[in-house]
């Protein structure tokens, strides 16, 4: 799975083309995966991160944080999809699976999550000692 920083020194707001994910470790899902398109931006004291994941029923999705690492991985009910003859279609039916690398400004305590019409928004809650405050002057 690939890594993404969140909060790194370079800010970047990007548009890319979906790539189906090269395979590490064990899969024990059948089908392809989807690194899925993914918003990031800041609201206050928190990050939010909005995640496109089609197809997805929220009982079908799985989000875990370890050691740092925020992982996302969402299964897709493939037989929804057999006999189908799409005239057009925007994105390949398959799982998605992403993870990020937590900077020590996020408070891993605090991350939350809502999945609705197949978008996850998932809150990630920044540490005190990472937001900006006011120093008064004496």
């Amino acid at each position: 799975m690939s890594e993404e920083k969140i909060l790194s020194e370079e800010k970047k707001m990007a548009t890319g083309e979906k790539k189906p994910q090269s395979g590490h470790g064990e899969r024990i899902t059948p089908g392809r995966f989807y690194v899925p398109d993914t918003d990031i931006h800041e609201d206050g004291e928190r990050l939010v991160l909005t995640m496109d994941l089609p197809g997805v029923d929220k009982n079908d999705l799985e989000i875990n944080l370890e050691k740092s690492i925020l992982s996302v991985e969402g299964r897709v009910n493939l037989t929804d999809y057999d006999g189908l003859d799409p005239v057009y279609t925007e994105y390949n039916v398959g799982h998605f699976a992403r993870t990020f690398r937590l900077s020590r400004e996020v408070d891993q305590e605090g991350i939350t999550a809502r999945m609705e019409d197949g978008v996850l928004t998932l809150y990630l809650k920044k540490r005190e000692e990472s937001m900006p405050r006011r120093i008064a002057v004496s």
